[in-house]
């Protein structure tokens, strides 16, 4: 019986899954299917000669992720502490294959595999950095607020992925797994010292990126200045304003979109949310957004019960990750923020970044049956474990 346990190496009983963010996941991939079919038929049939191209590998992926998610819930979490290594070490062989042997398109390599069967390496290495990092953080306790054994070893680690993915160029990608990394370190202990210089130091690498290429530039004059060039670099953010107010409040009807004949460029991926303006209007992007925010809530209570320092950096990682993408993509569409190019978790059409993103809610379900304080044994029996958030005494 599981009745004796230890709070880290022992065996832990498997409690119930956070059905919320079951039902969170579950409601946001089906709604996918719908947004992703009325967004991309017409490009589907132009295109391809069938409206159900994209919407039938979404349903494969997503059927896949699925698999996975499954999966992946039903196996202990603790599992993957010893494979992060490994883990990592395939995602770096990866990103240096797709520089070297990947697929090229709209000016960037990205992919590697042969036909339609491509895989997308940096989505999945979202998740990779996080297990790795997390296992890596909670190894280090106290001595992550030190210089040289915290912020230096976590600079070059975090370091030498984004370089990596900043070749092929994705700066979107790396900005997400940036504000990942950052977020980890500061819930492991990191000092307000350290944060104050990975701030200061990231603000000035991502102003120098940001303008370094030319496409890039364009996207920052897109977003301060639309208006002077509504033909050229302001098109896709000036259509998209333009959509999401054709919706108005009640929306156009589903599938009555005009966005997608082609005036938003990719409606079905990074534009996906204009579609949804447009045609369901502001309460239904109200809605979208609330359920995001719900599942943003729920993952950061499965991390705030973890019972060991793995499991609550996991969860961090994984809610920030989906939250800070969420808002990136809608921040763009909205013009909140500059464009960065990302898709929609769960709603836009992306193989690899739907079955990486439904990969990781099963790691958080998993996080929430096997290593969160769900009732049973633990709270009778509280066991004074080491939490990864600690009283900061420079706070």
């Amino acid at each position: 019986m599981a009745a004796i346990q230890q709070s880290q190496t022992g065996k832990w009983t498997a409690g119930r899954p956070d059905y919320a963010i079951l039902a969170l996941t579950t409601a946001l991939t089906i709604a996918g299917f719908v947004v992703v079919y009325s967004a991309s038929f017409v490009t589907g049939l132009v295109e391809f000669g069938d409206p159900y191209y994209y919407v039938v590998r979404q349903m494969v992926w997503a059927a896949g992720g699925a698999v996975l998610m499954f999966g992946m819930a039903r196996t202990d979490y603790r599992r993957l502490r010893p494979l992060a290594v490994p883990i990592m070490t395939v995602t770096i062989a990866l990103l240096v294959a797709v520089l070297v042997i990947g697929i090229s398109g709209g000016g960037a390599r990205r992919w590697i595999g042969v036909g339609e069967l491509t895989i997308q390496p940096a989505e999945f290495a979202k998740l990779s950095v996080i297990i790795y990092l997390a296992a890596w953080l909670a190894s280090k306790g106290d001595s992550v607020r030190s210089f040289e054994h915290g912020l230096l070893p976590f600079v070059a680690i975090i370091g030498s992925v984004s370089v990596l993915i900043m070749l092929q160029p994705n700066l979107g990608t790396t900005l997400i797994i940036l504000v990942i990394t950052v977020t980890m370190f500061y819930v492991a202990g990191a000092s307000i010292a350290q944060m104050t210089a990975l701030a200061v130091t990231g603000f000035a690498s991502l102003a120098f990126l940001a303008t370094a290429a030319g496409y890039r530039a364009d996207r920052l004059s897109a977003f301060f200045s639309a208006e002077s060039d509504p033909q050229g670099n302001g098109f896709q953010t000036l259509q998209s304003l333009i959509a999401m107010g054709n919706g108005g409040i009640h929306g156009l009807g589903l599938g009555a979109s005009r966005a997608k004949f082609f005036y938003i460029p990719e409606s079905h991926t990074d534009g996906v949310f204009a579609i949804v303006g447009e045609e369901l209007g502001l309460i239904a992007t109200l809605a979208f957004l609330g359920l995001y925010m719900l599942l943003m809530i729920r993952g950061f209570q499965v991390a705030r019960r973890a019972r060991d320092d793995f499991g609550q950096l996991i969860a961090t990682g994984i809610t920030t990750w989906i939250t800070v993408q969420a808002l990136l993509n809608i921040g763009g569409i909205t013009r909140t923020i500059p464009l960065t190019g990302v898709p929609l978790p769960f709603l836009s059409f992306g193989s690899n970044a739907l079955a990486s993103v439904l990969l990781a809610i099963g790691v958080l379900l998993s996080i929430s049956r096997f290593g969160t304080d769900r009732g049973g044994y633990f709270e009778k029996h509280p066991v004074d474990t080491r939490r990864v958030v600690r009283r900061r005494p420079d706070a």
